[in-house]
């Protein structure tokens, strides 16, 4: 039966494939060579550059002679999202455009111990810089499981293979930091860095490398795997606040609470214990739940809209609807009423911020303005995802 949610993620398709898969992104200001020579390579000018460019309400990027161009992390969801499509339609042109996307992603690794992936511009935030092409954990681990979801529907082996190489990335290349004080005697638990050039502690980054881990282990059984992901997830979870919320990380200027990153954290540590059958299940079954009912108590108000910080709704924004669908998906065996909330979301982002006419998902709302640049990964990509998982429920 074809419902709205189908005609948003058909017109969405059409509207991602008309530029095959190039586009704009909030964070990639500094692809203009202009604007990354006024930042004389300090710290604090590359973030002015960066947050100007993505709170204009008005598209700046050709002036300053960025171009579109593909993001890897969105050529990850792009396949997963394909193979989505595949698996309830088994139409074979979806099929064939993951395998597009997948084998120019092979054609694009970052290199390293294994197949890696970074971003396609210069970001630079608070706690550290990554240059452009610098694989990141969360850039890889997406990535990686777009292989092990074709490799579950074609049995090829070299998908699998080159997500165990992205393990040999998480393990060889990531630099490791251990708990410590009260939390180190979490039995030498420890947090995976974002990238090979930092030493930083991000909790959703941290629990993406150890999904994979986990993910990969149940196909290949090796115990390092088993091993270092335990340890991974053991580290996040010994964090967890008092009320069931998690800060973004470690750092001083890391200590906020979100919408997405939150559901990044309760996905993964969900997906992590149902690849794994610990023995101290139930502790973590109540970390979990704890989680969750805060992320569900929080960050949603009872219309669909999605608050971007636990204590304020602002910048409205359509990455935190597409991580609410996605999480609450993920979650309906634990509540009932998970995919009733996920399509409250969902209608509520078709109804204030999707430009029907176009095709596209806006980017944010503030309380002074709508901001209508159509990104391509932030929100759209995230949205077709998120949607196309909806869609497949119906």
């Amino acid at each position: 039966m074809f419902n709205k949610f189908e005609h948003v993620v058909q017109k969405l398709e059409r509207f991602l494939e008309k530029g095959a898969w190039h586009g704009y992104d909030p964070y990639d200001g500094l692809n203009s060579k202009f604007l990354r020579f006024l930042t004389f390579n300090r710290k604090w000018l590359r973030i002015a550059v960066i947050q100007f460019m993505k709170r204009s309400p008005i598209n700046l990027r050709p002036f300053f002679g960025v171009a579109k161009s593909r993001n890897p992390k969105a050529m990850g969801l792009l396949a997963k999202t394909y193979l989505v499509q595949y698996k309830k339609t088994k139409k074979q042109e979806y099929l064939d455009k993951a395998r597009e996307i997948l084998d120019w992603l092979i054609a694009n690794s970052a290199g390293y111990s294994g197949y890696s992936w970074g971003y396609n511009f210069n970001w630079q935030s608070a706690v550290f810089y990554i240059p452009k092409g610098i694989p990141t954990v969360v850039n890889t681990t997406f990535i990686a499981n777009a292989f092990l979801d074709v490799y579950k529907i074609t049995k090829e082996k070299n998908y699998l293979d080159i997500a165990r190489s992205s393990c040999d990335f998480i393990l060889n290349d990531l630099n490791r930091a251990k708990n410590k004080g009260q939390r180190a005697k979490e039995n030498s638990s420890f947090c995976f860095s974002y990238t090979p050039i930092d030493n930083s502690c991000v909790h959703n980054a941290n629990l993406l490398a150890a999904e994979l881990l986990a993910r990969v282990y149940t196909f290949t059984k090796e115990k390092n795997l088993y091993e270092s992901a335990f340890k991974s997830m053991k580290f996040t979870t010994s964090y967890q606040n008092p009320e069931g919320s998690w800060y973004y990380g470690l750092a001083r200027r890391q200590q906020y609470i979100d919408s997405f990153h939150t559901g990044f954290v309760l996905v993964s540590l969900r997906n992590i214990m149902t690849d794994f059958d610990y023995s101290d299940n139930d502790r973590f079954k109540k970390i979990l739940l704890k989680g969750f009912e805060y992320y569900k108590e929080t960050f949603f108000e009872d219309n669909g809209l999605p608050r971007y910080y636990h204590n304020n709704v602002y910048p409205i924004d359509l990455h935190c609807s597409a991580q609410g669908i996605i999480t609450f998906l993920n979650f309906k065996e634990y509540d009932s009423e998970a995919v009733k909330i996920a399509k409250k979301i969902a209608n509520w982002a078709i109804e204030n911020m999707w430009y029907d006419k176009k095709g596209y998902f806006y980017f944010q709302k503030t309380k002074l303005f709508t901001n209508r640049i159509h990104y391509l990964r932030w929100p759209n990509v995230w949205m077709f995802y998120a949607l196309t998982l909806l869609s497949a429920e119906s």
